[in-house]
């Protein structure tokens, strides 16, 4: 989801101080030369003036180019850092920031190895000051008006940004909330953000044996899955009213690939706020509860989520409440990113162990 949550529902963005001007003058030789060293490609060091650079892609309606494969890359959420550190970019990072779980697994020792500008989101000042030569960015919210900055002022110093298509395909974010999908969202546009990237790095063959591998996982995971009239119902985070899941971003995708149906498939909202008189009148067979590590808003953890619908005379005689029909995911599941997958590994898997899937 967006800054808000950047995985999640949108919070108020807190106040921005007036940012000095001018902030920091990027030097023109690391980002015409990506720092004037080698960067790892897929079978060895690639010179800064590697052939097929400059490369670019197509982004959301914007062509964001490179002149050599990036060396300080500054990824603006945790969406977008997992991927870098999936294609064995670490060590072509020079920081990530807004994060809402334990990075993924498999991916801690890499991670550990890049500095954390900031658990949220990061001012610009402190972006700039570690001097990238590439942003990339999961939500419009992180990248634009009201977030770290938008494209259009990283261009202007001469650092190509990125947005993943997810938050943009078939997307509106122009009002207040998370935004409206008018398609829903699928697998093939976090697998295009994947190839994007790799593409940029120069790692291609890394990108699709990453894309294999993801497809395989949700091949696996599937397999013999049909959960056709079980409802489920995802609730990222609030307790006051709650951000629940509309049809069309990840938790759809989730849904549509183990064949159940989502209790909020009427709104195409990314996460709509809704009272709890209505969540207890669509009374959902599965709750899908975010597991959240951050502390931006009530009843992040599902542990503080389940002791709310369980003593609260409004849910607790919910039917998913009473049989105890919790799956827990992490806030990265319940976004469009590679860990969708890890959501939709889970929801076939308790879906199983439920007995509600055929």
């Amino acid at each position: 989801m967006s800054a808000a949550g950047p995985v999640g529902p949108r919070r108020p963005l807190r106040s921005r101080r007036a940012l000095r001007g001018p902030v920091l003058l990027l030097s023109g030789a690391l980002l015409a030369s990506g720092c004037g060293s080698g960067a790892a490609t897929d079978d060895a060091a690639a010179p800064a003036g590697a052939a097929g650079y400059p490369r670019a892609v197509r982004d959301c309606g914007h062509d964001v180019r490179v002149t050599a494969p990036p060396r300080r890359a500054v990824s603006l959420n945790q969406g977008t850092t997992e991927i870098l550190l999936s294609l064995g970019l670490a060590d072509r990072m020079a920081g990530t920031a807004t994060w809402t779980d334990p990075v993924m697994k498999g991916l801690e020792k890499a991670n550990s190895e890049v500095p954390r500008l900031a658990d949220d989101m990061p001012s610009f000042e402190t972006v700039l000051d570690a001097e990238p030569d590439f942003v990339a960015a999961s939500f419009a919210s992180t990248l634009g008006t009201g977030g770290v900055a938008t494209r259009e002022r990283f261009t202007e110093l001469g650092v190509p940004a990125y947005l993943s298509p997810s938050d943009c395909a078939g997307k509106d974010n122009s009002g207040d909330g998370d935004g409206v999908r008018s398609k829903p969202l699928t697998m093939d546009t976090v697998y295009g953000e994947v190839r994007d990237l790799a593409r940029l790095f120069d790692v291609e063959q890394r990108g699709e044996k990453l894309v294999d591998d993801l497809r395989a996982r949700v091949d696996r995971a599937t397999s013999g899955v049909d959960a056709s009239g079980v409802t489920l119902m995802y609730w990222f985070a609030n307790s006051t009213s709650p951000y629940l899941a509309g049809c069309c971003g990840a938790p759809g995708v989730i849904t549509r690939a183990v064949g159940a149906e989502n209790a909020m498939d009427d709104t195409r909202e990314e996460w709509p706020q809704v009272g709890w008189e209505t969540v207890a009148d669509r009374d959902p067979d599965v709750l899908v509860l975010g597991d959240l590590t951050r502390k931006s808003q009530t009843a992040e953890t599902a542990a503080k989520k389940i002791e709310f619908l369980e003593s609260n005379p409004v849910t607790r005689n919910m039917t998913a409440v009473r049989k105890k029909r919790y799956v827990l995911l992490s806030g990265q599941a319940m976004n469009p990113t590679i860990r969708t997958v890890e959501g939709v590994e889970q929801v076939a898997a308790a879906l199983r162990e439920f007995g509600l899937a055929k």
